[in-house]
């Protein structure tokens, strides 16, 4: 296949029927599942059932007008015969189309069928985009029809010795796409979603396969087998091997070279990678990803949960940094000796020796990672697996890791010092391995240093291009040189941070002198250093920057190329690159940045075409898709279509010493003369003596003068007895006043189901109304409302905001009173590859300042929005606490590794140091302008406050 034929996917044709097989993301599938409109094929095993197709289907020389969906992960053009006719055998005696075909059973109400047949506009175009990509010399296709079928969480139908038992699932999809003289199969296989690849025929382990097959042909005498194409062989590997065939188009930044064997990609000069990825040189690299597993203490277990992993490199001079989230103290200290946990992005993105290749430039960012690690002399083991996924939109490396084992436990306290060392990668085909022995020290406070050892063996498994000859250019022993190792546990903010330099290259000789190979060449962090004659360079910006080389700024896309993403998106500018974003209502195309627009599922509650009775007595709910539910209103029965109204007066719900007055949905009660009450509890009235009073009945005047009605009962008796009679409108709301005429704190209109809080004039609090069904917790009049405060303490202005930081982002909260309006907090800037510590506001030039510590520095940008920008970048190890002087223009922060307290300028100059003598390990710190130049700063290491004035 050449570069220009191959498209993406794995493709064959046979006359008017062509299957494309891909692995996605299961969220990458079609939409499917009832939400979709799917129907579900009866449970069990071996289950068929025929649908009745709106077009015709062409297959080989055929066109079939009904096909039959099958539980054992196919379709057929004719009715299937008995299982044990076809299962492990390929191809079948009658038509089929295998998506993944073996003895599957869905009986246990985990597994489902789902299927449709589907002409809208989004899964027609998605078909396409498929079908074109696979195709790219051929015409473009407007499939007309679409026939999607899902198999979700299939399992064997029994369990047999081999182990893959009832618990394993398959996932994967088959979509059918037909237009007036061709059918398209796209088969997609999630990743991670085949657990299993072999089933049982005949008390047999028989492999599961994938293809299709005209089925039996006659001929004049007797029968023969017609024509098939197999997508997998007899061998289980070919099962295994389907999530490879994954998006292999070659990178934008990449060139395709045609081989005897096919075509492999190759990135351009200025990039590196194996050519389905790329990256520009010098660009500083970030990953992101979640850690999980368990580990012993000693005999302590520890659960992680998707604990957050973070790193940023400086590719330039191969400067790494990783942090760990969410690490609790009773492990925190004991990962400290595990630099290398986050340290494969270090050999991923190596400073490259002359003729040697880093991880990335090699394998590019999809490969398994899987590490032993045995400490001595306990022998405790700890395994680690890692898995990368490639560089996601946001152009962070993409991780999972894993963790389980066991580790020696170090006292909180300790420091831990790992030792420089060298290990040595063995490369083969689609192999790296490598081991090594590593030393580190461990301090106790107050006792000398203890030398400890563990044993590091690692495998590196990716796939590489096989076409052409990819290890050629690569030696296949190459050393990595790990220095200037930084561990520490932050036990404050929970956090396990490495910092690292590494460098690959010769297994003897030594490293090359020139700057370019030593990072000690003064480009700037997103410039590539370029080695000249002797210790000759020149800095070089990367892609996406400009400059000197020795400073680099970003360009902005956006700016320069006003409609580089096309019409209908919005052109996000990123550090070195840009990202489209399509505004509501579209969605991408397949170039991934012209924006099409969008099929809007049609929601019959708010277009009226639902066929619920009138909202005065049902309410139409919007359940997805085209679908509703309609319910009847409290106070009605019915289906929802049609919906009467329930007469509570027949059931007696009032007192017998009132009286009940129906109306449509609800119903009032009122005491009768000489009772009072709400009506479901009356009680008559006394004399002030005591005594009963009596009244006429017959003529209902009281000889006692009525007490004066209060609003409520004002407001009530005015809808009871107004000029439509003793009785209220339909759908009118009625008050509810307690037995003192008061308002009760809750009102209710039974009619439309709402009920909401009001305050002592009858006034509706706002905020507390809620839907049909649910009731608000409403507080007594007279009783206050949670805690008072001090009388010192006055309320804060209106427009007043609390700033905080939260891991990658920098939110704020409106203030308002002495609440905090939780409901309303924002997200003022999003910075996911980083670590925030410490936010502080300049009031003066509303600015944000924040320190930041994977790639430590300090940044600001405005408070209205806009691109962060650097203030202190060198000479600065881990800054924490930060403190903003608006009346002297100054700044003021701490360093927890250097140990000092530093001020500088808010632009950065006139920096210097303020206090580096007791200090160990300084972090928050404030000061107060206008009641005189006082700071003040908290050291966690000395336990203790301290305070100056500067």
């Amino acid at each position: 296949m050449s570069c220009k034929a191959r498209g993406w996917l794995l493709c064959a044709s046979i006359i008017v029927f062509v299957a494309i097989v891909q692995c996605v993301k299961r969220e990458d599938f079609f939409p499917f599942g009832q939400s979709a409109g799917d129907q579900v094929l009866e449970p069990g095993t071996d289950k068929t059932h025929r649908v009745e197709l709106d077009k015709p289907i062409l297959f080989y020389d055929g066109s079939f007008d009904s096909i039959f969906i099958n539980t054992n992960g196919f379709v057929a053009t004719a009715e299937p015969t008995s299982e044990s006719t076809y299962l492990g055998k390929m191809p079948a005696s009658f038509g089929m189309i295998a998506a993944l075909q073996g003895d599957l059973d869905s009986s246990d109400g985990v597994g489902k069928v789902f299927y449709r047949q589907d002409s809208s506009r989004s899964i027609l175009r998605q078909s396409a985009e498929h079908i074109n990509r696979a195709f790219p010399e051929d015409d473009e296709v407007s499939p007309t029809q679409a026939l999607v079928v899902t198999w979700v969480d299939m399992a064997t139908q029994e369990q047999y010795s081999r182990g893959d038992g009832i618990k394993k699932r398959n996932t994967f999809q088959l979509v059918i796409a037909s237009l007036e003289t061709t059918s398209y199969a796209i088969m997609l296989y999630a990743r991670d979603g085949l657990q299993f690849t072999s089933t049982l025929a005949n008390d047999q382990a028989a492999v599961m396969h994938a293809g299709f097959s005209k089925g039996l042909v006659r001929g004049f005498l007797f029968s023969s087998q017609g024509p098939y194409y197999r997508i997998t062989g007899d061998e289980e590997e070919s099962v295994r091997a389907l999530p490879e065939y994954v998006e292999d188009k070659c990178s934008q930044f990449a060139d395709c070279r045609d081989y005897s064997g096919g075509y492999c990609c190759h990135c351009r000069p200025g990039f590196y990678g194996n050519g389905i990825q790329c990256v520009a040189e010098g660009k500083p690299q970030r990953m992101n990803g979640k850690m999980n597993g368990k580990v012993y203490v000693g005999n302590s277990p520890v659960q992680f949960n998707n604990n957050d992993l973070h790193s940023y490199v400086v590719v330039n001079d191969g400067r790494s940094y990783v942090a760990i989230s969410d690490i609790p103290q009773s492990i925190g200290p004991s990962l400290q000796p595990l630099s290398a946990l986050g340290g494969v992005i270090g050999w991923a993105f190596a400073l490259e020796q002359p003729g040697f290749m880093n991880g990335f430039g090699l394998v590019g960012g999809v490969f398994t990672r899987q590490a032993e690690v045995t400490f001595l002399p306990g022998n405790e083991r700890l395994s680690i697996r890692q898995e990368f996924k490639g560089i996601d939109e946001h152009d962070h490396l993409e991780v999972s890791t894993h963790l389980d084992g066991r580790i020696p436990e170090i006292p909180t306290g300790s420091t831990v010092q790992v030792e420089p060392y060298s290990e040595i990668y063995q490369y083969s085909n689609n192999l790296i391995t490598s081991s090594s022995t590593r030393d580190y020290k461990v301090t106790r406070p107050g006792e000398a240093a203890e030398t400890r050892t563990y044993q590091w063996r690692q495998t590196i498994t990716f796939q590489s291009c096989q076409n052409g000859d990819p290890m050629k250019d690569v030696k296949p022993s190459q050393m990595l040189r790990v220095e200037q190792i930084f561990v520490m546990y932050d036990v404050n903010n929970e956090l396990t941070r490495f910092a690292m330099t590494n460098k690959i290259g010769d297994v003897n000789g030594e490293p090359e002198e020139n700057p370019c190979f030593t990072g000690r060449h003064g480009c700037d962090n997103n410039a590539v250093c370029r080695p000249g004659a002797g210790k000759e360079f020149t800095c070089e910006c990367a892609a996406g920057f400009k400059g000197s080389g020795r400073l680099c700024d970003d360009i902005d896309e956006c700016v320069e190329t006003p409609l580089i993403c096309g019409a209908h998106a919005i052109c996000n500018n990123q550090p070195g690159t840009f990202r489209c974003e399509c505004v509501d209502g579209y969605q991408f195309a397949s170039d991934g940045r012209t924006c099409v627009e969008a099929d809007r599922p049609v929601n019959p509650c708010e277009d009226g075409s639902h066929t619920c009775d009138i909202s005065e007595r049902a309410q139409c709910t919007y359940t997805g898709g085209s679908a509703f539910v309609c319910s009847c209103l409290e106070g009605f029965v019915g289906d929802g279509s049609i919906c009467q109204d329930v007469d509570e007066c027949q059931l007696g719900r009032c007192h017998p010493d009132a009286g009940c007055y129906n109306s449509q949905g609800s119903f009032t009660c009122e005491c009768n003369p000489g009772y009072y009450g709400d009506g479901f509890q009356c009680s008559p009235v006394y004399y002030p003596s005591g005594h009963l009073f009596c009244f006429c009945f017959v003529i209902y005047i009281p000889i006692f003068p009525e007490r004066q009605k209060t609003p409520c009962e004002q407001h009530r008796d005015s809808l009871h007895f107004g000029p439509r009679g003793p009785r209220p409108p339909v759908g009118q709301y009625i008050p509810t006043c307690d037995q003192n005429g008061a308002y009760t704190p809750m009102q209710c209109h039974h009619s439309i189901g709402e009920c909401w809080c009001v305050d002592q004039a009858g006034r509706e609090i706002p905020g507390t109304r809620t839907e049909p069904g649910d009731r608000p917790t409403c507080n007594d009049h007279g009783k206050p409302v949670g805690p008072t405060p001090r009388p010192d303490v006055h309320p804060l202005p209106p427009g007043t905001y609390l700033l905080y930081a939260q891991s990658g982002r920098i939110e704020h909260i409106p203030l308002e009173g002495y609440d905090m309006k939780k409901d309303e907090a924002k997200t003022l800037l999003h910075l996911p590859e980083k670590v925030v510590i410490g936010v502080a506001y300049d009031c003066v030039d509303k600015m944000v300042y924040w320190t930041e510590i994977t790639s430590p520095s300090i940044s600001k940008a405005s408070i209205h929005g806009g691109e962060p920008t650097p203030v202190i970048r060198s000479d600065i190890d881990s800054p924490e606490g930060i403190a903003i002087d608006h009346l002297g223009r100054l700044m003021f922060w701490t360093d927890s590794v250097k140990d000092r307290i530093e001020v500088a300028s808010l632009d950065g100059t006139q920096r210097k140091v303020i206090v580096d003598t007791e200090l160990v390990n300084p972090r928050a710190i404030i000061t107060d302008p206008p009641n005189g130049a006082q700071l003040c700063w908290a050291d966690a290491g000395m336990g203790h406050f301290r305070q100056i004035s500067h």
